[in-house]
């Protein structure tokens, strides 16, 4: 809705410096074509003056008709300012995630902040457990092969879940210090599903953390020589080469004398 409001009133804008400008060089053009016009008669360079002379008034006209009919119609309403704040927000979030390290910072963010929301909850236990699982499984994202790319599609999707399930909770207990004292049971009851469920999912999330952490050892064990020690290894007989080669060629230019 911002931008429709703010693209009308650009269009405007536009269509007033097009319909002034057209306006003065149609006067301009009229103004010197009937002062250069000869008494004796029209010749070719006249005509063409009052051609363009012409032509920008018919531009003109059209200009100013366009306006008449934009101005016309209402303007579209201005945005709700929480719409316009959450807009600017999803952007400044946008523009922070394509930073290197932007998207890091942000789910470090998101921790503090869950953190704080959680202190003194029975959630915040589980909830601890969670952060510290999707840190790790965050950094195996990236390491994982192709095939991997479902799991950790799904990992995204249930700690999103848990996330949600963990506020859950936190209402409930914010619930229970007013409810009357006859539906304090149920919410009990309630309360404690919830927590049964948060904490059986988070053994879960961590099984899978523990199984991709396996799956990334196993696959460097499968080589022989970690591929960082083969490169050292190659740079190291690389430097030892250069280093004897060096030395070849300070002996061959200062070779030693055989005495007579």
């Amino acid at each position: 809705m911002a931008d429709q409001r703010a693209r009308y009133f650009r269009r405007m804008r536009a269509l007033r410096r097009s319909a002034r400008s057209w306006s003065v060089f149609a006067g301009g053009l009229g103004g010197a074509a009937a002062i250069l016009t000869p008494y004796q008669g029209l010749g070719l360079p006249d005509a063409a003056w009052m051609g363009a002379a012409g032509a920008s008034a018919a531009l003109a006209l059209w200009r100013w008709a366009d306006l008449r009919a934009l101005a016309a119609r209402p303007a579209p309403p201005p945005p709700d300012p929480a719409v316009a704040a959450e807009q600017v927000r999803a952007r400044l979030v946008a523009a922070v995630e394509r930073l290197p390290a932007g998207r890091g910072a942000l789910a470090e963010v998101r921790r503090q902040k869950t953190r704080i929301a959680l202190r003194g909850s029975a959630a915040a236990g589980p909830w601890q457990r969670l952060s510290q699982a999707s840190a790790v499984m965050d950094g195996f994202a990236g390491r994982l092969p192709a095939l991997a790319g479902p799991a950790v599609l799904e990992a995204t999707a249930a700690q999103r879940s848990l996330h949600d399930l963990a506020y859950q909770v936190v209402g409930l207990e914010k619930t229970m210090r007013f409810a009357p004292q006859e539906s304090r049971p149920a919410l009990a009851d309630a309360h404690r599903h919830l927590l049964q469920q948060l904490d059986r999912g988070v053994v879960a999330y961590e099984t899978l953390v523990a199984a991709a952490a396996g799956y990334l050892a196993e696959d460097s064990r499968s080589a022989n020589v970690h591929p960082a020690a083969e490169r050292l290894t190659e740079a190291t007989d690389l430097l030892h080469g250069v280093t004897d080669g060096l030395a070849q060629l300070r002996g061959m230019a200062n070779p030693t004398r055989t005495p007579y």
